[in-house]
């Protein structure tokens, strides 16, 4: 079911409040240029400082556009067990499609807390679950062991990696076989992921390439030489643009994009910053590379 270009949404803001026709007319766009799934309230959508009425609502939202066109993942992630407990229930309850639950941050639980944590989750609902391994911003690393013992369970159903390491893939692959659905976080290895194993991806330059990044995806998986080239093709375009896109802290840079195509404005809610005079630059060129603006 979760394969291909999956959108980890941003969440466009009007005056600090959560500007629903800006994200109504992204999810379109995004049902428009052959996105396979949308994710919405993650880390890109700034989950962390939506209060829990916004989180709820931008879930509702999503799922009432997408209308079971395609597939959606909500974020219902938390530190708090018992909060993502409720933040999946809230999510199966309103339509979803798939949970994306991310490893407990700050806590740092040892292997055996972060299995006690998703199978807590799992007892708690029918949903699919994917895991989101995310070191760089939790602390902590699931290892591949912990995600066999959670396979096990009924409703852990695969993993968006994000530790930036293919070997991570192949070892995964040979210890929980290729049913374990294995989206990468990584938007530069999109590609070589996919030719190592991997299904798809949760990405943040699908919020504004939503066409080239799904292309990308279906090409990579052919079994065609020529579409294996323009996979590959399409992969290097975009490489300047995924990395204009994390110069400074996501969602950030793709927001600014995001305004640049005219999709909504580059509103960001405190801790985060809207980027710097020479970030700017760097996404236009980026964006002018990849054909998105003239």
């Amino acid at each position: 079911m979760f394969k291909g270009s999956n959108v980890a949404l941003i969440t466009p803001f009007k005056d600090n409040n959560l500007d629903e026709e800006s994200y109504i007319r992204l999810i379109n766009f995004h049902l428009e240029n052959n996105t396979n799934g949308l994710v919405p309230a993650g880390t890109t959508g700034e989950s962390p400082t939506l209060n829990h009425k916004e989180h709820e609502k931008v879930i509702e939202l999503c799922i009432k556009e997408a209308k079971g066109k395609i597939p959606v993942i909500a974020g219902t992630g938390s530190n708090s067990t018992e909060e993502a407990v409720a933040l999946t229930k809230h999510a199966e309850k309103a339509g979803a499609d798939g949970a994306l639950v991310v490893t407990p941050y700050y806590n740092k639980p040892t292997q055996e807390g972060l299995y006690q944590h998703y199978k807590t989750i799992n007892d708690n609902t029918s949903l699919p679950i994917i895991i989101y391994n995310i070191p760089s911003r939790c602390v902590i690393d699931m290892s591949v062991d912990t995600m066999a013992r959670l396979f096990e369970l009924k409703n852990i159903a695969g993993v968006k990696d994000a530790t930036g390491d293919l070997n991570r893939l192949d070892e995964t692959i040979k210890k929980l076989g290729p049913e374990f659905i294995q989206l990468t976080g990584e938007d530069g290895l999109a590609f070589k992921f996919n030719r190592r194993g991997g299904v798809g991806i949760i990405s943040v330059t699908a919020n504004i390439a939503p066409k080239l990044c799904s292309d990308m995806q279906k090409y990579s998986k052919s079994k065609s030489d020529n579409e294996i080239k323009e996979a590959e093709r399409i992969d290097q375009m975009l490489q300047p643009l995924h990395k204009s896109l994390f110069i400074e802290s996501n969602p950030a840079p793709v927001k600014y994009a995001a305004k640049l195509l005219g999709l909504c404005d580059d509103e960001i809610r405190l801790p985060l910053v809207k980027i710097k005079k020479e970030t700017q630059e760097e996404v236009k060129k980026a964006l002018s590379s990849a054909k998105l603006i003239s």
